[in-house]
C-alpha cells in the first residue's frame, strides 16, 4: 500500500477528525480522573476517559452508519442506558451507608460529555467537564463526613473480655 493511498483513505474516510473527537473526550474527562484517583476512588484513570471515549466512539458510530434522528438518537438512548449501568456498579452499600454516588452521577457526566463531543457540540462537553470537575475538586472539600466512616476517628480496642449481652 503507498502512502498515497494510505492518505486517500484516511481523508475519504475522515478518520483523523474521529481522531481528534475520540482525543477531545478523552482530554476532558482526564481532569474528573485525575481527582477521582487522587483521591483513591474505584473508577479514576482508567474508567472515565475510557467512558468519555467510548461514548464517543458509540455515538460517532451511530451519526455516521444510521440516517435520521430517531435511529440516531435510540443510540444515545442506549449509551445513557448503559453508561448508567457502569454507574451502578460503582455504588456500594455496606452497614448502613451508600457510597459511590458522586462516582456514578461523575460516570454518568462523562459519558454525556463523550456524546457532546460526537455530535460536536463542544460548549455542552466544556461545560459539562467544568462542572464535574468543579464539583469534585471544590464542593466535595466542604462536604462533612458522618462519624464513624474510616480516618474519621479513631478506633479504640476494648482490653479484657466483651461486654455481656
Amino acid at each position: 500500500m503507498s502512502a498515497q493511498t494510505i492518505s486517500d483513505f484516511i481523508q475519504s474516510h475522515a478518520i483523523l477528525g474521529y481522531l481528534a473527537k475520540l482525543a477531545m473526550s478523552y482530554l476532558l474527562a482526564f481532569p474528573i480522573a485525575w481527582e477521582r484517583e487522587r483521591d483513591a476512588r474505584s473508577a479514576g484513570l482508567r474508567t472515565f476517559p475510557l467512558v468519555a471515549v467510548a461514548s464517543c466512539g458509540y455515538m460517532l458510530t451511530g451519526i455516521s452508519a444510521l440516517a435520521g434522528a430517531d435511529a440516531q438518537s435510540r443510540v444515545f438512548y442506549g449509551i445513557i442506558t448503559g453508561i448508567g449501568f457502569i454507574g451502578g456498579g460503582a455504588i456500594l452499600k455496606h452497614s448502613g451507608s451508600v457510597r459511590g454516588t458522586a462516582t456514578a452521577a461523575g460516570i454518568w457526566a462523562t459519558g454525556a460529555m463523550g456524546c457532546a463531543v460526537a455530535w460536536g457540540e463542544y460548549e455542552i462537553a466544556l461545560a459539562l467537564s467544568f462542572v464535574a470537575s468543579l464539583t469534585f475538586w471544590v464542593v466535595s472539600r466542604f462536604k462533612r463526613k458522618p462519624l464513624g466512616r474510616e480516618g474519621d476517628i479513631e478506633k479504640v480496642e476494648r482490653q479484657g473480655p466483651p461486654p455481656p449481652g
